[in-house]
């Protein structure tokens, strides 16, 4: 496929349903199997809404395709950081001070301020070492690192591509 001729309001809408998707996929998954979600879990899951509307803004004003893409990169670049530091926590729990065992950080307060807004999506209750939901031996933090990083990707394509 000539990834040249799909129009860029295409890219940024299959970003923005894409992103908005996996929120909606893991919302299930945590009805369906009672997961507590923790501070991480809910500030990834802000990043992936953010990204959802750098899409549509991208969508609704291709001429910034660079600032989208830009902006969408450092917004995913970062959801990976925090996906991969969970990962981390979740394979050295013994060493992991933050994340309900120590003072609140940023990440923690502004996700705390969220889930009292609006508990139904941003409520924090579990802790970002527990493992309560693994697929083909990956945990949602490492399925989460990786859809990051394929975000960062399809984010590389878009900005390489010729208008």
């Amino acid at each position: 496929m000539d990834f040249a001729k799909v129009p860029t309001r295409a890219w940024f809408a299959t970003l923005a349903l894409g992103c908005f998707g996996l929120v909606a996929v893991g919302l299930e998954l945590q009805a369906l199997f009672r997961l507590a979600p923790c501070p991480l879990c809910i500030f990834q899951r802000l990043l992936y809404l953010v990204i959802g509307v750098v899409g549509l803004l991208g969508f609704a004003l291709p001429a910034g395709r660079m600032l989208w893409t830009g902006l969408g990169g450092i917004l995913a670049l970062g959801g990976f950081s925090v996906a991969a530091y969970q990962s981390w926590m979740q394979a050295f729990p013994e060493l992991a001070t933050e994340c309900g065992y120590a003072d609140p950080n940023a990440i923690e307060r502004l996700v705390d301020w969220l889930g009292m807004q609006y508990p139904g999506l941003f409520l924090a209750t579990g802790f970002c070492t527990s493992r309560d939901w693994v697929f083909l031996d990956l945990s949602m933090a490492n399925w989460s690192m990786l859809v990051f990083a394929g975000i960062v990707g399809f984010l590389v394509l878009l900005g390489l591509r010729r208008s």
